[in-house]
């Protein structure tokens, strides 16, 4: 299947936060906090930031997931159930990385796929807590990635050959 990424619209807080608020139903572990109209509106917020983008069929555009990205700070990221291992998450990842030097995130300790993910993308684990300064209250890991840094050449070497 082919999908593209695009900025998120307006019209998508709808799209978007049903596939949140399923993201969150299909994780047993994970208390259910916010309606699925808060889901929206918390959407809804996220693209008026201009912090999301939308990964869509190419012949549909149907969302198949969404990253939100401040700065350098992943707020969020989810993909449709049906559409997980193709690609999606990695192709929004991707892009994040193209605009960034470094990255950071949190996911729960329980979503042990999440840090799967991460660690297959290039991030490394830099801290743990109990969950006592999330909504959920449920331990989280927080993860970061920095992009490599490219050698430096040596000019020297290349002066003095010019001499």
């Amino acid at each position: 299947m082919k999908f593209f990424l695009r900025p998120g619209r307006a019209l998508d807080a709808g799209r978007l936060g049903a596939v949140l608020t399923a993201g969150g139903i299909d994780k047993p572990w994970k208390p259910y906090l916010h309606s699925g109209a808060e889901d929206i509106a918390f959407v809804g917020r996220m693209i008026d930031r201009g912090w999301i983008t939308v990964a869509t069929r190419a012949d549909t555009d149907e969302p198949l997931g969404f990253l939100a990205l401040d700065d350098s700070y992943v707020h969020a990221l989810f993909v449709a159930g049906s559409h997980r291992s193709r690609g999606v998450g990695g192709a929004l990842v991707a892009m994040a990385k193209a605009r960034c030097d470094s990255l950071t995130l949190w996911t729960f300790q329980a979503n042990t796929g999440a840090q799967r993910f991460y660690l297959r993308e290039g991030f490394s684990e830099s801290g743990r807590t109990d969950g006592r300064d999330n909504d959920e209250r449920l331990p989280d890991v927080q993860f970061r990635w920095q992009k490599p840094v490219a050698p430096l050449t040596d000019l020297t070497a290349t002066s003095a050959e010019k001499a």
